[in-house]
């Protein structure tokens, strides 16, 4: 368990002034020596992420951030940072030393704007504990408390509670990835082309993930490389109830698998598992209005070294390119980076977020829709430029109904 993906993991953030001690909190609550304690204001400057495991919530992700009352261009790009932690935060807890003023309800409102639920941490309860009056002020604003103190460890299992009692509904659901798409006792085989991206020895993340919940769900799995499946498919005693395979091979798997057989690819499960499949289906069709010219954002979530073919900064826009049979402009950002405006962009296409948590996503797609800026994936844009997202589509009917009212009369 204390292994679990970043993005399998509840995300927890610390919020609050600067010396309020959020810092010394975490520190408490994990039992270890993780972030920085000092008198000092401002000691803590990035964003520090700790993993746990916190029974009976599983595995979470604890993120302490810089204080939001820091002054000066430093404190401006340490607030940067920190806001961008409200966009993955599953559960804000804002920390206070007892005072709930301008600063805590500028947390709140951000907190609240990204529908995210909220727990009240007055800290260090042992040396005076909040006024009544405040107390009554977070009431009201329908925002649960706990009252607790890192230093002598007073408050700390009722937090932990709390913690549980405020996780958002729809973590403590148990996800799937494509487990509900095949079922117990049913075969899924995965095309699994040798990524040269990947550590030798190793299968990259959505890869390993997809087998793991295959294994959950009780089905069966058979990898093989694209090369093995229309023998592997030929050998089969049972038939598969899906094919999955990385988007880079569509073409060729598409042709290698019987049509009576679904197929999609990794990807898009992704864009399922993480994001919004209906809303990033809906983005694909801005493809069929490109022209020459027009600028496409790529957006990756990890931050892995480019190599020459890299689908990302190659392949996709090279697909596109011979889709819309013109050059097109391309920018790519890597990670947490993202553009404040998004503009001067006629598309964005992310990848599966496979790193992330899927409120990480979710904050992503939002963005988008504010801004009016199409998203998809990289899974989808592919297939919609290789002419295949209809069938790729197949185990997905509502994203197929969108995609299919969008094709025109």
């Amino acid at each position: 368990m204390n292994n679990a993906p970043k993005g399998m993991r509840l995300h927890m953030g610390l919020f609050g002034r600067r010396n309020v001690g959020k810092s010394s909190l975490l520190n408490a609550i994990t039992r270890q020596h993780v972030s920085i304690v000092s008198d000092q204001a401002g000691t803590t400057t990035d964003p520090v992420e700790k993993p746990m495991e916190i029974l009976p919530l599983g595995p979470v992700l604890f993120i302490d951030t810089a204080g939001l009352d820091d002054a000066g261009a430093l404190g401006d790009l340490r607030m940067v940072q920190t806001r961008r932690v409200f966009e993955r935060t599953d559960l804000g807890l804002i920390v206070t030393d007892g005072i709930w003023g301008e600063y805590e309800e500028t947390i709140r409102k951000a907190l609240q704007d990204s529908e995210t639920p909220i727990l009240a941490v007055f800290n260090k309860s042992d040396l005076a504990a909040p006024s009544q009056q405040t107390l009554d002020l977070v009431s009201r604003k329908g925002i649960p408390c706990v009252q607790v103190s890192a230093t002598s460890g007073a408050g700390l299992e009722s937090l932990r509670q709390a913690m549980f009692d405020h996780a958002p509904d729809t973590f403590m659901e148990e996800p799937t990835i494509l487990g509900d798409l095949v079922g117990a006792g049913e075969l899924a085989v995965l095309v699994v082309p040798i990524d040269k991206e990947a550590p030798k020895g190793r299968l990259i993340l959505p890869q390993v993930q997809a087998i793991r919940d295959l294994l959950d769900s009780d089905a069966m799995t058979m990898i093989v490389k694209e090369r093995e499946l229309k023998i592997a498919l030929e050998a089969c005693s049972q038939k598969p109830k899906l094919v999955v395979t990385d988007s880079q091979a569509f073409l060729k798997v598409a042709a290698d698998t019987p049509r009576d057989i679904p197929m999609t690819s990794f990807s898009i499960l992704f864009a399922r598992f993480k994001g919004d499949l209906v809303v990033q289906t809906q983005g694909v069709r801005a493809i069929d209005g490109l022209k020459a010219g027009d600028r496409i954002l790529i957006a990756e979530a990890c931050s892995h070294r480019p190599l020459c073919e890299d689908i990302g900064r190659v392949k996709i826009p090279r697909w596109l390119t011979q889709f819309v049979g013109g050059k097109l402009e391309f920018d790519v950002v890597q990670g947490r980076d993202f553009p404040d405006d998004l503009s001067p962009y006629k598309l964005v296409i992310h990848c599966g977020a496979c790193m992330w948590n899927r409120k990480a996503m979710l904050s992503r797609l939002a963005r988008c829709k504010a801004a009016g800026v199409p998203i998809t994936n990289y899974g989808l844009a592919i297939a919609h430029s290789l002419g295949i997202l209809d069938r790729a589509l197949g185990p997905f009917p509502a994203a197929l109904d969108v995609y299919r009212k969008g094709s025109g009369p």
